[in-house]
């Protein structure tokens, strides 16, 4: 990726483009976002750039923590990011990654985690059909079925769909449009809806898709 950032949803609103049409957008506050670490191929086997977004107590966090932060003299931050970065030698630790490295018109692909939805059946999960109630079929209509494999392999398989908790996942939405830039503020507004609740943590990188 050629840039990338880490952010929070703040919430969405609309705009107004030149013809007056409504344009739905989410509001993220991007950065600012300091270089925590390097890795690199040498001592790691691999390149890739530690970010770090978001205030937090000192006691709030673990010892290591605290000398992976004092080191890179950045002070410390709440959540900690790896990414990979095409320009990598041009980042340097302790540089800070702002809003204003994305530009009106660009495309980004946005990953956050959803939000959690609860308990949830088989039906509303993983979209079951549900059986008929006028021969038989008792208060069973909404069940999953039989979960059973025989005797072999004589256990409930990995995997197998049932009910359970649904939503906080990861989810990635590609080639989503930026419609402004708040340098001032460290706000982008990016079209459209992207994953996760108010507040939730996201990260923007630029998309591959021109």
């Amino acid at each position: 990726m050629q840039k990338a950032i880490i952010g929070k949803k703040i919430g969405m609103t609309q705009l107004f483009d030149e013809k007056g049409n409504v344009i739905p957008v989410t509001v993220v506050e991007a950065g600012p976002c300091p270089v925590v670490f390097k890795k690199t191929i040498d001592n790691d086997g691999y390149e890739a750039v530690q970010l770090g977004f978001g205030d937090i107590k000192v006691q709030r966090l673990s010892k290591p923590l605290q000398g992976h932060y004092k080191k890179a003299e950045v002070g410390v931050k709440k959540t900690l990011r790896e990414l990979k970065f095409s320009n990598f030698d041009s980042l340097n630790v302790g540089d800070i990654l702002k809003a204003d490295i994305f530009a009106v018109g660009d495309r980004v692909d946005v990953v956050g985690t959803s939000k959690g939805k609860g308990w949830a059946g088989v039906i509303k999960r993983w979209h079951f059909s549900r059986l008929k109630e006028s021969h038989g079929s008792g208060p069973v209509a909404r069940h999953a079925g039989s979960i059973g494999a025989c005797s072999d392999p004589g256990k409930v398989v990995k995997g197998k769909k049932m009910s359970g908790h649904m939503g906080h996942e990861r989810v990635t939405i590609k080639n989503l449009n930026i419609i402004k830039v708040d340098a001032e503020n460290n706000l982008i507004a990016i079209k459209g809806a992207i994953p996760g609740p108010k507040g939730g943590i996201v990260m923007i990188s630029s998309s591959f898709k021109a």
